[in-house]
């Protein structure tokens, strides 16, 4: 069985996370997807609307998502990777040449999938904030 791995926060989900997802599907038999914790999140400055706990539920409703487990720093990748015998990391485009990644073709493939830049998790983020203020 051929397995990947993804990680991230996966909050606000749009259709491009979806496609992500799919595509990472598509790479092998079984996804399992490193969620970023609500603490790891702080620790890389970074704000979530939904809970770890809420932003897992969701995810586990996706039909191309087989496990979710918790990420809780940027280190542990190499042992998830030996721990659930990955075959295949897969990233976002938007990382690719990051050399944290570069680093993990020792232990496994790296892919990374086409970014749709339709849908951007930040400007969908801002639009989330100003529909808000405008109606509170």
């Amino acid at each position: 069985m051929k397995k990947v791995i993804t990680y991230g926060t996966y909050d606000l989900i749009t259709p491009g996370h979806i496609q992500h997802l799919k595509e990472c599907k598509e790479m092998g038999d079984y996804l399992i997807v490193g969620l970023s914790t609500d603490r790891f999140n702080a620790i890389k400055h970074k704000t979530a609307y939904l809970s770890y706990e809420e932003r897992k539920i969701v995810l586990e409703a996706i039909k191309y998502v087989d496990e979710v487990i918790p990420e809780k720093n940027w280190n542990q990748k190499p042992n998830d990777i030996k721990k659930y015998d990955i075959s295949i990391l897969a990233m976002g485009s938007d990382w690719e040449n990051d050399e944290r990644f570069e680093k993990l073709k020792q232990y496994c493939e790296v892919r990374f999938t086409k970014r749709p830049f339709i849908w951007s998790s930040t400007k969908f983020r801002k639009k989330v904030d100003e529909y808000v203020k405008e109606k509170y």
